[in-house]
């Protein structure tokens, strides 16, 4: 018992067998005959390093004793030191804290947090549980880590993650600094780290990591986008999925990450290093240092609406074992059960002074220490909802987000909406906040598809989407645009299924969206057929032509721009293999494709007409009121006589006004060609065709500077087809 402030932390009841491998570990972290302990501070939380000692402290309203614990190995059954935190010494208010002398970098710890078990008033502390600090900036675990034994009754020291002493003082950014995109140039590519360089034909050093990214960046420099964003690289556990391949039975894992167990720490599969190397947070912070060299932007994809320790049934790994009354929304009737806002068994109580508190510090720590450029939110409008998991009009916390002033040159994306059916594209509170515009996804897929009825709601979304944003004071930028991500089918598989085909996921098909609005044209899946072939080719162009040439933020999603598949798999969530990696043969395999790619992302940068600031207005307002605007004018297969229609599927408009090359596009959903009468160019200019989805590759699109001369009054729009103009 430690009951004054110098007195040593009291040995393990039973110590470990000494050998040299514990000897080395320990060699690492200190020498445990010279632990020494004092009171501590109750700030900053987490396990701070310092000159001589380490300063820990967590937070428990509820608990009501604490013990601190070292390890020497990651798979150690007992303590090689234990800390009885005296609440007298080391108790402020409900922070619990000691300062270790003695102890550095490299040591592995964890907690035991004593308090009530009494699901039905919201408390489950289970002091046999070794415990993750909420704060840890690194965890470890080894073979023997079972989420079983954390979900079920007994200790669990010898299987449970654990924290992991960090010094992030020493590492060398050397004087680079993070790229600042404006955010009219911003072109979101997101992927996921391992599955990146996974596969065999990748040809990295090291496959699946943050260092196999980096070998990937002259890829990413060549294609043209301006940011990677991340799929979840805090921890999480790979072994939290039971579901099975029902031809193999071999048990399926989480690929995706979207359960975090720890908001400091990044995952410990994607690193190379052993885990004495990640004290130093190298890895994670080589990657975001040489993105950032190569111009490239780094945002993170992050989970704060739920965590990995899922429901009722689920594992006692942090949160639920520090104070699961504060952390968790729970049901208002009965506490003992999860309010599940998620999908995933639990809803974090984020508006709660602590979880908010939690959360802020973990934003502030990515940015300042890890020194990434912003986040996208997963399901963010579970982070709206208030302790009773009612919506909130002004939810705090992001606000707090928001304005906070280390977080103010972020960059913070919405996905504005969550499992329990609260949508908010358009409306999601706040004033810097973009979205994941989920509208314009669905709009631009019926469309292309052929759908009819929707060329009023192209208009818009191609504009940035004003009808949704530009009554709350947004601007373009902050629509992102996408027709793919993560999560549904990929580009090719969403014009090769008209179904999904998630069988491989051991969930009898029942998983995954059901309306993709996606066509096989004529074929579901692979097929010989030169002319579905070639219809399924077009209309992949079509869809990236339609998002590279809208208003607002583009997002591609890895592999689009060279045609990956996943089977007609449209949750790939548990596919570790070859169904999610990227198969780098198909560079050469669909060069084409990925030149079209490529040429429209430079066409998109040379054009301001395409990345204005603000939205576009008619053609016919008056200046000053026009003046350095873009002027939109709406036209159908002739001039001026745009068809709004509910049989419409053909849209053509000019972009024309001052700083800028005027522009024409003409996009042909139909079945059948269709000739659209073309405007005057400017005065003294002519028209030069930049790129037409109906031709065959190279002609698709052309290089900027190198456009082919068009000089006709009408144009002849193949099937399904998307026509660009400029004048010159």
């Amino acid at each position: 018992m430690v009951s004054h402030d110098d007195e040593r932390g009291a040995p393990a009841t039973t110590p470990p067998p000494d050998d040299a491998g514990a000897a080395a570990d320990r060699a690492t972290a200190g020498d445990p005959a010279a632990f020494r302990v004092t009171a501590g501070d109750p700030l900053p939380l987490g396990a701070t390093v310092e000159r001589d000692a380490v300063n820990f402290s967590v937070f428990t309203q509820h608990g009501t004793a604490v013990d601190l614990l070292f390890f020497d190995r990651v798979d150690d059954a007992y303590p090689s030191r234990t800390f009885r935190l005296d609440p007298g010494h080391h108790r402020t208010f409900n922070y619990w804290h000691v300062r270790v002398h003695g102890a550095r970098a490299g040591q592995i710890y964890g907690y035991r947090v004593f308090g009530p078990s009494d699901p039905a008033r919201g408390h489950r502390f289970d002091p046999t549980k070794v415990l993750v600090d909420p704060y840890a900036k690194a965890i470890v675990y080894g073979d023997a880590y079972s989420r079983v034994a954390a979900s079920g009754p007994g200790d669990n020291a010898a299987s449970a993650m654990k924290g992991l002493v960090t010094d992030h003082a020493d590492f060398d950014w050397d004087g680079v600094e993070p790229p600042r995109v404006p955010a009219s140039r911003r072109v979101i590519y997101e992927m996921h780290v391992r599955g990146f360089t996974r596969h065999p034909s990748s040809g990295v050093a090291h496959p699946g990591t943050f260092a196999g990214v980096v070998e990937k960046i002259p890829y990413l420099k060549a294609l043209g986008v301006t940011t990677v964003q991340l799929l979840p690289v805090f921890q999480f556990d790979e072994n939290e999925v039971d579901n099975r391949d029902p031809v193999t039975n071999k048990r399926l894992t989480n690929y995706w990450g979207y359960s975090p167990l720890g908001f400091f720490a990044p995952h410990r599969g994607y690193y190379i290093e052993d885990w004495r190397a990640m004290r130093h947070l190298t890895g994670f912070r080589d990657m975001v240092r040489e993105l950032h060299r190569a111009g490239l932007e780094v945002i993170l994809d992050v989970v704060y609406n739920h965590t990995g320790e899922a429901g009722a049934d689920g594992p006692t790994v942090s949160l639920r074992g520090f104070d699961n009354a504060v952390y968790y929304i729970l049901d208002p009737e009965d506490p003992s059960r999860y309010a599940d806002f998620s999908g995933c068994g639990n809803t974090l109580n984020a508006n709660h002074p602590m979880v908010r508190r939690l959360i802020l510090d973990s934003l502030r720590y990515w940015v300042e220490t890890m020194h990434v450029d912003g986040f996208r939110f997963d399901l963010a409008s579970a982070l709206v909802r208030d302790e009773r998991g009612r919506p909130m009009r002004d939810p705090p916390l992001l606000w707090a987000i928001e304005t906070d002033p280390a977080l103010m040159r972020t960059k913070l994306i919405a996905e504005a909406w969550d499992a329990a059916g609260l949508y908010q594209v358009g409306s999601f509170p706040g004033e810097r906040w973009s979205e994941w515009n989920g509208r314009f996804r669905d709009d631009v897929r019926r469309f292309v598809r052929g759908d009819h009825g929707l060329a009023g709601a192209l208009a818009a979304r191609l504009l940035g989407s004003a009808d949704l944003y530009e009554p709350r004071g947004r601007e373009p930028h902050q629509s992102i645009n996408y027709v793919t991500c993560h999560d549904g089918f990929t580009l090719r598989d969403l014009v090769s299924f008209a179904a999904k085909h998630n069988h491989e996921n051991g969930e009898n098909n029942r998983d995954g969206m059901d309306e993709n609005f996606s066509s096989g044209y004529g074929h579901e899946g692979a097929t010989d057929d030169p002319a579905i072939i070639a219809m399924r080719r077009r209309q992949q162009r079509n869809l990236l032509a339609l998002t590279l040439l809208a208003h607002g933020t583009p997002m591609l999603l890895m592999g689009d721009e060279v045609g990956r598949t996943q089977r007609g798999n449209n949750n790939a969530y548990c596919q570790d293999n070859d169904i999610s990696w990227l198969d780098w043969r198909l560079v050469g395999e669909n060069a084409d494709l990925l030149r079209f790619a490529r040429l429209l992302i430079a066409r998109r940068q040379a054009h301001a007409h395409l990345r204005p600031r603000r939205y576009a207005i008619g053609s016919d307002v008056p200046p000053p009121l026009s003046s350095g605007r873009t002027l939109v004018t709406w036209h159908g297969v002739k001039l001026g006589a745009p068809d709004w229609g509910r049989a419409a599927r053909t849209l053509a408009y000019t972009l024309s006004g001052d700083g800028g090359e005027a522009l024409h596009v003409m996009v042909n959903a139909h079945d059948d060609d269709m000739r659209f009468a073309v405007p005057a160019p400017p005065e003294g200019q002519a028209w030069w065709r930049a790129v037409d989805t109906g031709r065959e590759p190279p002609e698709d699109a052309r290089p900027v500077g190198e456009e082919a001369p068009f000089r006709d009054k009408s144009y002849f729009v193949r099937d399904h087809s998307v026509v660009l103009l400029i004048a010159r």
